[in-house]
């Protein structure tokens, strides 16, 4: 059985829209570039060839991982309930050892960007939040890590 891959709508359309992105324009694009590179002569030390090729691999690697977890996305149902850390939800937390508090976006594994502060519901901060409610003390153990442990502050609703 395939491995399944939460999301939410809002994160099922975007990742459907990345891979038209992926397979119309940008294969386009590449291709191309990799015409134009040809065009300049030899290819054996040609860094213009070369990049557009690896591009391309790379580009071709991203849509078939987008494609396999479309195919296999479980699209979460919207949820309203802020008693408890779900998909959706911003969790504000306070950790004790540093003395600071952080707020996080709880999403499913594609919509994830660190950036952001979204994190994956099965990383070890978002699965260690998952279910806890506010004045929880919930224990992170980060692969290869040390364990700490963060308190729930605060349960929101993520903005659309």
């Amino acid at each position: 059985m395939a491995e399944k891959f939460q999301m939410t709508q809002k994160g099922y359309d975007e990742a459907v829209k990345l891979l038209k992105y992926l397979q119309g324009t940008k294969r386009k694009e590449i291709v191309a570039r990799i015409a134009e590179a040809r065009s300049h002569g030899d290819l054996s030390e040609n860094a213009e060839y070369d990049a557009a090729r690896t591009e391309q691999s790379n580009n071709e690697m991203e849509i078939e991982e987008l494609d396999y977890k479309i195919k296999n996305a479980e699209i979460i149902a919207e949820n309203n309930d802020t008693s408890k850390v779900n998909i959706g939800n911003v969790v504000k937390v306070y950790d004790p050892d540093l003395e600071e508090e952080e707020s996080y976006e709880i999403t499913g594994t594609t919509e994830s960007n660190i950036l952001e502060n979204k994190i994956s519901n099965v990383s070890p901060v978002g699965a260690a939040l998952i279910g806890a409610k506010v004045g929880d003390r919930v224990t992170v153990r980060p692969e290869g890590g040390e364990a700490y442990e963060l308190v729930v502050k605060e349960i929101t609703l993520a903005k659309k």
